[in-house]
């Protein structure tokens, strides 16, 4: 018995001493100082394709841009996108450019709390400096509101932020996103756009029991999405069995048709509505190039030939 009792508080002391050393763990690095000047317009642009606008702002409700979104429901409880405005108490009127890079790079916040991954920052790891201060000079636009978002309602264990330093670790996976060589330009603005900022694997991939991306299956669908919905399989293989060329995925990117004449629904219109609908025609092609493994128009066209 006295065995028994000694086996029982080893194992309790050890579980105590992981379970401190694990809140005590620091996330994140240090983030250099973002000394570029910010380009408004290009910020705007990039938050739209970045699905900013959409996500944190309910405008079902008839919210203000960016003062906090729609709840998000899952699995793991109700997520509330939070204030982004230049409030100083609810938004983030009191941030420096570093906070906000380290917030959108790597899902730490000002107080070294981890985000949840319902914020899509893994996506966003590979914004460059420029990318950074130029979403930064388009948030230092955005009026103030002095009201914060709703508080998440997540039970245990969920509420348990130090949690997410182990999800961190097991499902922060590099977007992807450099250029491959040998590849069109376009191409590889599309990858760029895909894999990063329009973060469509967030969707378009499934996931674990822990809410991690299965990396193996990149783009193969999700059956569950939150609230209910699910989101096709979107690799080229799939894509062309459907009918998709690059021509009608550009324009759907555009206009929310598919090439049957139908419409999107879901959280694809609202992706549409809200962020693709607004990019050039020449990225709307770039990410259907992508999507569909083309370097050019041209090579489809004649590929079809």
């Amino acid at each position: 018995m006295r065995r028994f009792l000694t086996l029982v508080s080893g194992v309790a002391v050890l579980g105590a001493a992981g379970l401190g050393a694990v809140i005590a763990w620091p996330v994140g690095s240090a983030v250099a100082p973002i000394a570029s000047a910010g380009n408004v317009d290009r910020g705007a642009y990039l938050a739209r394709a970045s699905g900013c606008i959409a996500c944190h702002t309910n405008f079902e409700a008839g919210g203000a841009p960016l003062a906090g979104g729609a709840p998000l429901e899952t699995p793991f409880g109700t997520f509330y996108p939070p204030n982004l405005t230049t409030d100083p108490e609810h938004g983030m009127g009191e941030w420096t450019a570093e906070q906000f890079a380290k917030a959108v790079r790597q899902g730490i916040g000002p107080d070294g709390t981890p985000y949840y991954p319902s914020f899509p920052y893994t996506f966003y790891a590979d914004f460059s400096d420029q990318d950074i201060a130029d979403l930064w000079a388009a948030f230092q636009t955005v009026q103030p509101v002095d009201k914060p978002a709703p508080e998440n309602d997540v039970s245990f264990p969920f509420d348990q932020r130090w949690g997410l330093k182990l999800w961190r670790a097991a499902f922060f996976y590099d977007p992807d996103t450099e250029p491959v060589e040998g590849r069109s330009d376009s191409w590889n603005r599309g990858r760029e756009l895909v894999r990063g900022a329009a973060h469509c694997g967030a969707c378009h991939t499934p996931r674990n029991l822990a809410g991690g991306r299965d990396i193996g299956a990149s783009f193969a669908g999700n059956a569950q999405l939150p609230g209910g919905s699910k989101a096709p399989a979107i690799r080229p293989k799939d894509l062309a069995k459907n009918d998709w060329t690059v021509s009608n995925l550009a324009y759907a990117l555009q206009t929310g048709i598919t090439p049957s004449g139908d419409a999107f629904g879901g959280s694809m219109a609202e992706v549409v509505r809200d962020g693709t609908r607004f990019l050039t025609p020449a990225d709307r092609e770039a990410m259907a190039l992508f999507l569909l493994n083309k370097d050019t128009v041209e090579a489809e066209n004649s590929a079809s030939n």
